[in-house]
């Protein structure tokens, strides 16, 4: 380490309600000489409500690199610096690795001050195993690649979590109806910690009616949940077997129409467990 080198802190300010703000980041936000934020404005208004006059930079995914080789020679002059994003915990589907790996290579100090995330919320509320979990930030915009990304999410074992933007709630839920099976528990949560937070359980079908007939829940900063995928059977392991099998040598759709006729299923639920094998080995 450094010996006359600043600290770095990473400091996890609220998610809506500003009163989930700890008194250990309020005290090292009032020590630091520098505050780096991702939309300076907003968090110039969240400071000043907590009576905090700060010198606040710019950091976000546009400036990143260079801001980070800024905030690194400020640290080895001996200044404390302190990460926050707009909400919740640094890092998370936010800018910061760079500006951490670089102090850590440096030999500067980095502390994190724990505190609120959007994430951990809403797995604690949504009813859903905890046990095991992953985060998956934010689905692809692109139907095809999204089509894809949710395909491997819905093969979890565990709980996943993804983020989405209001304005694309729609289109998410309505792909997920489109690759999920019909009983898939989904949980939405909306507006954490704040005044109109709601969290909504059901299929994406079920999803999608709420949100069509109440607009208002198509509003505010969105977490979608994903329940496990079903534990697998004796039989269905050996379907899993078989299917790989016959993917070597057949073409996808061949590959259906024999595995369905020697499983006695559906020729589609079928094609879909073939897409979703050979994906996971591509």
């Amino acid at each position: 380490m450094q010996q006359d080198a600043g600290t770095l802190y990473i400091v996890s300010t609220p998610i809506g309600n500003l009163e989930d703000m700890s008194a250990r980041a309020i005290a090292v936000l009032k020590q630091v000489t520098v505050v780096a934020a991702e939309d300076t404005r907003h968090s110039g208004r969240m400071l000043d409500h907590m009576g905090l006059q700060k010198f606040l930079l710019s950091y976000h995914d546009h400036n990143e690199e260079a801001r980070s080789a800024d905030l690194v020679r400020r640290l080895q002059a001996g200044e404390d610096v302190a990460l926050i994003s707009d909400a919740g915990t640094p890092l998370i589907s936010d800018p910061g690795y760079r500006i951490v790996r670089s102090c850590q290579e440096e030999g500067i100090r980095v502390v994190p001050i724990p505190g609120a995330s959007a994430m951990l919320a809403a797995l604690v509320v949504s009813g859903l195993p905890s046990d095991r979990f992953s985060f998956e930030g934010f689905a692809p915009v692109k139907a095809a690649a999204r089509e894809q990304f949710l395909r491997r999410v819905l093969a979890s074992s565990g709980t996943s979590i993804l983020y989405e933007a209001p304005h694309r709630i729609l289109p998410l839920l309505e792909a997920f109806q489109k690759v999920a099976a019909p009983d898939r528990e989904l949980v939405l949560c909306r507006e954490l910690t704040k005044r109109f937070e709601t969290v909504l359980r059901g299929s994406a079908e079920q999803l999608l009616t709420i949100l069509h007939e109440d607009p208002n829940q198509q509003r505010g900063e969105m977490v979608l949940l994903v329940g496990p995928a079903p534990e697998t059977s004796i039989e269905d392991e050996e379907l899993e077997r078989l299917g790989r099998l016959l993917l070597q040598e057949l073409p996808p759709s061949r590959a259906a129409r024999v595995l369905a006729s020697w499983a006695d299923r559906k020729r589609n639920d079928v094609y879909r467990l073939l897409e979703l094998w050979a994906e996971s080995d591509g």
